[in-house]
């Protein structure tokens, strides 16, 4: 047998997008075989005894269940294990996994592709499905919330906004909550942050499994090269250029300034973002905080900084000599005065004027700031 034979499916998507009833829709279309790899958080995994429950065709399904751990990380060497064992029943027609939904996609493809590089095996990572709520993207991503109903959980909104980024088909679940008004407008924001993706709209994760098994092949580079955030940076647009605009009209460049942002100054921007900016995301470094990166990320009305590990220039004088000794590619981006220390941030947008918002990030330097 040649190898490639056996196609897997990535299903991801965040808690309640709709995963479980996608899988239980597919389990039961008639005369088709597929296994089935449940993952899920926690020492109870709960869709998988929900799967078991389907009365058609489970008998032809063979579903493994994957507890205590993620895919990406500690089941890695379980989880391929387990794609070889299937794949070894020649009766089976494809693959499914259906992922934690708090797992991060581009991790589970990336180990998945070296995987398929590096050992001689039949399996091939045929498509990396995302499983969208487009209702909750419409209320959290698009539109303000009132007080009662903000839950505060921007980095939420931000994990979704990845797994949308990175993947080849987006299945737009729940589009029977929206009108064909908001319908079209969830599906324009999402081309301005995943250009390329298949997008298939569906009620009740009502799916043929065709079109999952018939879509192009999976490229783990040109996926990668789809995103909004990723497109912006190999395009290299800074704010001292125009701002490249694409054909859904999504405007995007990358602010960089070497000086720090004044803590207080930079969150009160984030409290009044402008609407206009749909995502930004990039590493930033505040002046009360000068060794540490920060992780700014943005997605609609939500934002977060998460603290991050520290720049290289603030490591200990011997360690940072011995580190540039022996990687001096480091030193072609060295700031005589902040070292490797950067606001990098990448923004995208649709309406707004690049010149106005680059002065609102201006506005939030520490010019008094020094070592």
């Amino acid at each position: 047998m040649s190898k490639r034979e056996v196609p897997v499916v990535l299903i991801t998507g965040y808690l309640g997008s709709g995963k479980t009833t996608l899988m239980q829709h597919l389990l039961t279309q008639e005369d088709r075989k597929i296994a089935l790899i449940v993952n899920d958080m926690g020492s109870v995994n709960i869709d998988a005894s929900i799967l078991g429950k389907t009365k058609n065709q489970v008998a032809q399904i063979e579903m493994v269940e994957m507890q205590n751990g993620c895919i990406c990380c500690t089941l890695k060497d379980e989880f391929m294990e387990e794609i070889e064992r299937l794949a070894a029943d020649d009766s089976i027609e494809a693959i499914f996994v259906e992922a934690s939904g708090i797992s991060e996609p581009s991790s589970i493809a990336g180990a998945f592709v070296n995987y398929e590089e590096e050992t001689d095996t039949r399996v091939f990572l045929k498509t990396v499905v995302s499983v969208v709520d487009v209702d909750r993207m419409y209320k959290e991503f698009l539109n303000e919330l009132s007080d009662e109903e903000d839950t505060g959980e921007g980095d939420i909104i931000n994990l979704i906004i990845d797994q949308i980024e990175f993947c080849n088909v987006l299945l737009l679940n729940k589009t029977d909550l929206l009108t064909q008004d908001e319908l079209k407008e969830v599906k324009d924001e999402l081309r301005g942050l995943q250009r390329e993706a298949l997008m298939i709209p569906c009620v009740n994760g009502q799916v043929d499994l065709d079109i999952l098994l018939n879509s192009e092949d999976f490229d783990y580079e040109e996926v990668l090269a789809s995103s909004s955030v990723q497109r912006a940076l190999n395009e290299g647009v800074t704010d001292d250029d125009k701002a490249c605009v694409d054909e859904y009209g999504i405007t995007s460049f990358v602010y960089e300034k070497k000086e720090p942002f004044n803590r207080k100054a930079f969150e009160r921007l984030v409290d009044e973002y402008p609407r206009t900016i749909i995502r930004t995301k990039g590493y930033i470094w505040f002046s009360d905080d000068p060794d540490r990166i920060q992780l700014f990320e943005q997605a609609g009305r939500n934002a977060s900084i998460t603290k991050m590990t520290e720049w290289v220039s603030a490591w200990p004088k011997n360690e940072l000599d011995a580190i540039l000794k022996e990687y001096p590619d480091i030193c072609d981006d060295w700031d005589e005065k902040y070292g490797d220390r950067l606001n990098q941030i990448v923004i995208i947008g649709k309406g707004y004027k690049k010149a106005d918002f680059v002065k609102l990030l201006n506005d939030c330097i520490d010019e008094d700031f020094d070592f």
